[in-house]
């Protein structure tokens, strides 16, 4: 292990992911359209530090629109480059694609930007995930962007951890 890893691991933003680990609960909210509130449902997590705290994984299941769904990402903080990256996917958004996604800490949240798209719709969209900790709540909040480059807020997930 790099000693710059091995910093990070202790006071760095390597520490900062590994602290969120744990099972966590609660409420996911869903736009389809902006504005428009299609949904609101209960929703599980739990964090896991892999690989020797290099990377956090995200598993979480939940319900949308009464029917089940769940998914998984990787996040990590690329010290190289000084950016974090992340790997998503899940059984409703994502189809059969992976979405890999990057950015930078910005104050004590991460925002990372992916982009999705079909070849029957021949546009990318972007797709920007953000985590948050607001005292002890953990929000996880999802921005859509169109091929315009218009945002609205796609899914909003606050936390509560229970382990």
């Amino acid at each position: 292990m790099s000693e710059k890893l091995q910093t990070s691991l202790k006071e760095g933003l390597h520490k900062t992911l590994n602290a969120l680990t744990g099972q966590w609960k609660g409420i996911t909210q869903t736009w389809f359209e902006p504005g428009k509130l299609a949904d609101e449902s209960p929703m599980e997590g739990k964090i896991t530090s892999i690989l020797d705290g290099r990377f956090i994984l995200y598993e979480y299941k939940g319900s949308l629109q009464n029917k089940p769904f769940e998914g998984m990402a990787i996040f990590g903080f690329e010290l190289g480059e000084g950016k974090f990256q992340g790997a998503w996917v899940d059984s409703f958004h994502m189809g059969t694609g992976i979405m890999f996604s990057e950015g930078a800490k910005s104050g004590k949240n991460i925002s990372v930007l992916g982009t999705y798209g079909s070849p029957d719709v021949g546009k990318q969209w972007g797709w920007r995930t953000e985590m948050e900790w607001q005292n002890e709540d953990l929000v996880i909040t999802a921005y859509n962007i169109t091929p315009e480059g218009e945002e609205s807020k796609a899914t909003e997930t606050i936390y509560k951890r229970v382990s």
